[in-house]
């Protein structure tokens, strides 16, 4: 990787090794320069995930080769663009101490980013990153963390495409998990980029792609794709607690009335 593309994988990257020295960074693929960049920032590497015929990587050998390679009882899986702060590490602690298996999940904030000084004060940057920034949306899932008895067996969704984020919070509900939603407590830092890595753009990525219509077929259909509206628990500054908004899927079933209302209605520009 070089460029922006690289710039944004050395800030991700960098601010996870950042979080302390009990976290394992583990970098999964075998891209040009992952083993290199393992070295650098001091990660562990692992090769050796497999394909589809695509050549994208696929979740279950990437969670199979996460669970062999990992020293602890909770994992983190991040998109390879998000920033995290020792936020998420002090709500992991908290609802440890809480659940005997649970999933974290929440909204990250949109924003450029330029590169971090990690030497200097890059809390200062991700703080100014942050402050001009949007919420990315329910739907949008860049970070799960949880416990080692989940995700041990996965459909071969490909990474990087639409379902399987919104599909795991479904399957971690089935499996008896506690679901929570730390978007009031976590502010992960998505940094805003283009998709010009991918033959197609950004509509490869969605429902209308054959991969993506893929992981939708696989996830079971639509029914089987939860956001954040969907958590059994919500942390906030103050504690967990129940989602009571959760009952009927109420906060979810405006998302989507809003969603399609927007469709329908074509844009003016304002004058």
């Amino acid at each position: 990787m070089t460029g922006d593309a690289a710039r944004i994988q050395r800030n991700a990257i960098g601010s996870w090794r950042q979080l302390g020295d009990e976290v394992q960074v583990v970098l999964l693929g075998d891209d040009q320069g992952v083993a290199g960049l393992a070295v650098e920032l001091g990660a562990d590497h692992v090769a050796g995930t497999a394909t589809n015929e695509h050549g994208t990587p696929r979740l279950d050998s990437v969670f199979a080769a996460a669970h062999d390679a990992a020293r602890h009882r909770l994992l983190c899986f991040a998109n390879a663009d998000i920033v995290l702060g020792t936020d998420i590490v002090a709500a992991t602690r908290l609802l440890e101490s809480r659940f005997p298996s649970f999933l974290a999940i929440g909204e990250s904030w949109d924003a450029p980013l330029g590169e971090l000084d990690f030497a200097g004060d890059w809390d200062r940057d991700v703080a100014t990153a942050l402050a001009g920034s949007r919420r990315r949306g329910a739907g949008a899932l860049d970070f799960f963390v949880f416990t080692e008895d989940l995700f041990r067996e996965l459909p071969p969704f490909v990474v990087g495409r639409v379902g399987f984020d919104n599909w795991l919070v479904w399957r971690a509900q089935a499996q008896g998990a506690a679901v929570v939603d730390v978007t009031g407590s976590v502010r992960p830092l998505h940094q805003r980029h283009d998709y010009g890595h991918l033959s197609g753009g950004r509509p490869a990525t969605r429902h209308v792609s054959p991969e993506g219509s893929r992981n939708v077929e696989l996830a079971g259909g639509k029914r089987h794709l939860y956001t954040r509206y969907d958590a059994t628990h919500v942390l906030t500054r103050r504690g967990v607690g129940p989602n009571l908004l959760r009952v009927f899927r109420l906060k979810e079933r405006a998302r989507k009335a809003i969603y399609r209302l927007r469709l329908l209605t074509p844009w003016s520009p304002r004058t």
